[in-house]
């Protein structure tokens, strides 16, 4: 998936169909002078549905989708017959799909489950035929119900990334670099800060035909929860990874202070991510010599004690597999 196919943002104006008007028909037939209102209801305005599909990670199909309407209903008949119901419309999204009001900004639902189906907007209802409202003292009412109008709401549709492991680092700490060489993804790679300015994902394949998925996001700044930077435009990815990798590089100037300041980063943005599972990695250790790193070892373990760490190298391909190995027995420890 190329950078620019990656939507995880988009607004749009939901409308239903509106219900259809009920009959006020009166049978007439040859030799039946007053039969009396056989007017039928009106059918019902389609709902707009929104719908969970495992198959996309993006938002790119609504990209250039501005309105989205379902049908009306149809007006009721002579003979009591029904009008028919309005077209629904089905609108699949990926799974981690939030969807807010676009006014108020509350949470309308989220969608985590394939095939899962959330209504956005109900159709209305159709409106009673004059049949319905015939009695002893009024045998011919001339009324019937109109249909039930419209419901129109703008909603924000926007995802959070669903990855089992997510890294988490500084801008040029190696993310895209590990990614590209622990999946097939083709992330975009350069020397210079904030390459990466969409989510990338990746498959990693694993012993016996098994795998994970892991996603690279934005690097952090500090400040990020604030909204410095891309702040909060990537930050809400990271919420749903069941583990987070923190990628420090092995030349950074403090390895212990660039990890806490991405720890208080995320307990500023949502304190409920300082809950899950995380690993340390230490990256570009192919420009340590053997002295270098055997003092970078000892000095983790007296610093970072009860936290998981591991060294690797991604242009190297040091110390990958035990990574993967590390991320597996994680993920599966429950």
């Amino acid at each position: 998936m190329t950078e620019g196919n990656f939507v995880d943002y988009v607004k749009i104006y939901v409308s239903s169909g509106k219900g259809g008007k009920g009959s006020s028909h009166l049978h007439r037939e040859k030799f039946i002078e007053k039969g009396g209102p056989d007017g039928g209801d009106g059918g019902r305005g389609g709902h707009v549905y929104l719908k969970g599909n495992k198959n996309l990670w993006t938002l790119f199909h609504l990209k250039f989708v501005k309105h989205i309407r379902a049908g009306h209903g149809g007006d009721g008949g002579s003979s009591r017959s029904t009008g028919h119901d309005g077209e629904d419309k089905f609108v699949e999204v990926p799974l981690g799909t939030v969807v807010r009001d676009q006014e108020t900004g509350e949470i309308l639902f989220e969608i985590t489950e394939h095939d899962e189906v959330k209504i956005v907007a109900e159709g209305g209802k159709g409106g009673l035929g004059n049949w319905h409202f015939r009695s002893a003292t009024n045998q011919t009412p001339r009324y019937a119900q109109p249909g039930m109008p419209v419901k129109e709401v703008d909603i924000i549709i926007e995802l959070k990334v669903l990855a089992d492991v997510g890294l988490v680092g500084f801008p040029n700490a190696g993310k895209s670099t590990l990614l590209s060489v622990m999946t097939s993804a083709k992330p975009k790679i350069a020397d210079y800060p904030f390459t990466t300015l969409k989510p990338n994902l990746g498959i990693v394949a694993y012993r016996d035909f098994q795998s994970f998925v892991m996603a690279d996001i934005p690097g952090i700044i500090e400040g990020a929860a604030e909204g410095k930077g891309l702040g909060h435009y990537f930050l809400r990815h990271i919420e749903r990874n069941s583990i987070l990798l923190f990628l420090v590089p092995a030349d950074a100037a403090d390895i212990k202070k660039e990890y806490e300041i991405l720890l208080d980063e995320l307990r500023r943005y949502n304190p409920e991510m300082l809950d899950k599972d995380r690993i340390l990695v230490v990256s570009k250790c192919d420009m340590l010599d053997d002295e270098l790193k055997a003092e970078l070892e000892k000095q983790m373990k007296k610093e970072f004690k009860g936290v998981k760490y591991h060294f690797i190298s991604s242009v190297a391909q040091q110390g990958l597999q035990e990574l993967k190995d590390m991320l597996w027995k994680m993920l599966n420890e429950e």
